[in-house]
């Protein structure tokens, strides 16, 4: 099959530093290699890919230094736009901007939605263009728009890598993100100083976020429990998680996924996080972790989620979050979506050729008829 992958510009694929749907794109994109497929990806010129590169711009926007991302994004959607005919399947990943472009050809274009949908902003956009097919990456993340064309839900995977190693080595608890009011990163501060059990902070702080960072959190890291690391790789993230006693969660939005929560149950490293959005879709309580709902939950659920096996989360993160598990869903939604393409085409053909009176047996007297053209091909086909 002949796939493009169009990756937000932000990061390069994969992301050099923090960059979660970069990540996801670029596992993706490889095992879809790995299996045999034509790959394009259309993404940042210091992307690392199997696949064939487009270098949509020369580097990731972020730390480029550009703010605004638009004008780059739809410079490289005219590029997608002027070789769509390259390609069996387009698939986007970068929300809404390709819907205008792309509308005449959505009978092979989808669109994999990786953030927040409860907020009203763009719901405009899904309702003027409502048949253009949607993955969303949890139930919980469809959920405010439910007659958006929704083709699937997906779970994001990552490859499973070597087994974790089996060290005793692990004393501190970790919170991997960014530091934002809706991670609450303050939340995990105080459930560390409660348990009595060193934290370390891996995170970025976006310019959006610095007043937060300043006042609010800045003032907590003054404590011998606590040790602010800041941005760290994706080369530095599996032993910081795999090092860990357990994962804090404690989120305060409607997560759609909360990809570090699969990536600590790689390493077996159990999770607490609160029951908000994708956490109770992508935690089997009592067995790769625990969801809560307060502060007083965590501190016990904390207690248990040490004594967790952690070959037993590992193996459960490979029954359910590899990539191969992802490509396989994402294969099989590709293939939905081109078979509903050629029925389309089929009841096309058949209606033009009921008009054409070509179809010998139809007369007005059928009762399934209605003026000699079958009821099921007057409704419209949805795409």
């Amino acid at each position: 099959m002949r796939i493009a992958q169009v990756a937000p510009l932000a990061e390069s694929v994969p992301p050099k530093l923090y960059g979660g749907t970069e990540r996801v794109v670029s596992w993706l994109t490889e095992e879809l290699v790995c299996q045999g497929h034509e790959v394009t990806l259309f993404a940042s010129g210091d992307s690392e890919t199997s696949a064939k590169l487009v270098r949509s711009v020369p580097e990731g926007l972020r730390l480029g230094g550009i703010r605004d991302h638009t004008a780059s994004l739809l410079v490289m959607l005219d590029e997608v736009r002027r070789r769509a005919r390259e390609f069996d399947i387009i698939h986007f990943h970068i929300d809404l901007l390709q819907f205008p472009l792309f509308r005449e050809s959505r009978d092979k274009c989808l669109t994999t939605l990786h953030g927040r949908l409860d907020l009203p902003d763009f719901h405009p956009v899904y309702s003027a263009f409502p048949a253009m097919p949607l993955v969303s990456i949890s139930a919980s993340q469809r959920r405010p728009l439910p007659r958006a064309n929704w083709l699937a839900t997906i779970q994001h995977g990552l490859p499973p890598g070597s087994t974790p190693l089996d060290t005793k080595a692990r004393k501190y608890l970790a919170f991997l993100g960014r530091i934002a009011p809706e991670k609450r990163p303050d939340r995990a501060i105080e459930i560390a100083k409660k348990a009595g059990l060193p934290l370390k902070i891996a995170a970025k702080v976006d310019p959006a976020d610095q007043e937060y960072f300043e006042h609010v959190i800045r003032p907590q890291l003054d404590h011998p429990l606590i040790e602010f690391i800041g941005e760290i790789g994706d080369h530095e993230k599996r032993q910081f998680l795999g090092d860990a006693m357990a994962l804090l969660f404690p989120i305060d939005w409607p997560e759609p996924f909360g990809l570090v929560m699969i990536e600590a149950m790689r390493e077996g490293t159990p999770v607490v996080a609160w029951r908000r959005g994708s956490v109770a879709e992508v935690i089997d309580d009592g067995v790769t972790g625990f969801a809560v709902e307060s502060i007083d939950e965590a501190v016990p659920a904390l207690g248990l989620a040490l004594a967790l096996d952690r070959n037993s989360i590992r193996i459960r993160f490979e029954e359910r979050f590899t990539a191969s598990r992802m490509a396989a869903n994402y294969l099989a939604a590709y293939d939905q979506l081109l078979n509903r393409a050629d029925i389309a085409g089929s009841a096309v053909t058949e209606f033009k050729n009921i008009a054409n009176g070509k179809t010998p047996g139809l007369t007005e007297d059928c009762p399934s008829l209605v003026g000699g053209v079958p009821e099921t091909l007057l409704s419209p086909v949805r795409l």
